[in-house]
């Protein structure tokens, strides 16, 4: 009787020790929930008139208002051919949980291993001040505890790479950070494909280009909301160009201008 006494209370505590712990480990989830944010952060870019950009991106550096820098890894540290998030497309760089607030500062620091494809010759490029300290990205929002998040890091290809003669390329990266929050974005078609378009959107201010992909698709994405002209100019003179104006960009929403044809 005294044997089966001491089982019964063994058990006993042996399940409020249980239910204990999982309360203290949904408490600690709940309470880590409550102070922190889930941000998602994904790599795009600007296409640019190359065979292939290589860039080896390595880490993303975040520090909220009040707080240490915190360094979130890459997925996949290594090397990323920038031309294959073109047009919308975009691959999931890092994924972490950062303390709540606002952001003081972006940086995205990159490694060595950087090259551009030119009409299939592969030249090395270098960037210093990004490998030293990482490159500074404006981001000017809030994550709230316990929500979740996307950035995207729209990494400018053509603007990023800098000719220098004989043969040498620089890297100077040119890069947009922008969330869910702040995204306008603008899509379309231009055909033909042999007119070999590129086109322009701008605000009379700030000027961004995309080049249409082989079935004539082009989108830009983290547009601020306002007012835009799209230009669709034709490489080949014998294309007539087309202007769109008064294309009015909201955030969250997607301006749709259909499918235009250049007519010789």
């Amino acid at each position: 009787m005294k044997r089966m006494n001491f089982l019964k209370l063994t058990v006993a505590a042996l399940t409020l020790f249980s239910a204990t712990l999982y309360s203290c480990k949904k408490d600690d989830k709940t309470n880590q929930s409550a102070q922190t944010a889930r941000v998602n952060m994904h790599l795009t870019d600007a296409p640019a008139d190359y065979d292939a950009v290589y860039i080896d991106i390595q880490s993303v550096e975040v520090t909220m208002e009040g707080s240490a820098a915190i360094t979130i890894p890459t997925i996949r540290p290594g090397v990323y051919d920038l031309l294959k998030f073109k047009n919308g497309m975009d691959t999931l760089l890092a994924r972490a949980d950062i303390p709540a607030g606002k952001i003081s500062q972006m940086r995205l620091v990159l490694g060595v291993n950087n090259s551009v494809v030119v009409d299939g010759k592969t030249y090395a490029m270098n960037t210093p001040s990004a490998q030293e300290s990482g490159l500074k990205l404006n981001l000017k929002q809030e994550f709230a505890a316990g929500g979740s998040y996307d950035v995207w890091l729209d990494f400018d290809a053509a603007k990023s790479i800098v000719e220098t003669g004989s043969g040498k390329f620089q890297l100077k990266p040119v890069i947009r950070a922008y969330s869910a929050l702040t995204d306008g974005r603008v899509k379309g078609y231009v055909l033909p494909g042999t007119a070999l378009a590129t086109v322009y959107l701008t605000d009379g201010v700030n000027t961004y280009a995309a080049i249409p992909a082989a079935d004539g698709f082009f989108m830009f994405a983290g547009i601020p909301e306002g007012t835009y002209s799209v230009t669709l100019d034709a490489s080949l003179v014998t294309f007539t160009d087309v202007t769109i104006n008064n294309v009015q960009v909201k955030y969250g929403a997607t301006v749709d201008l259909g499918v235009t044809t250049l007519v010789p």
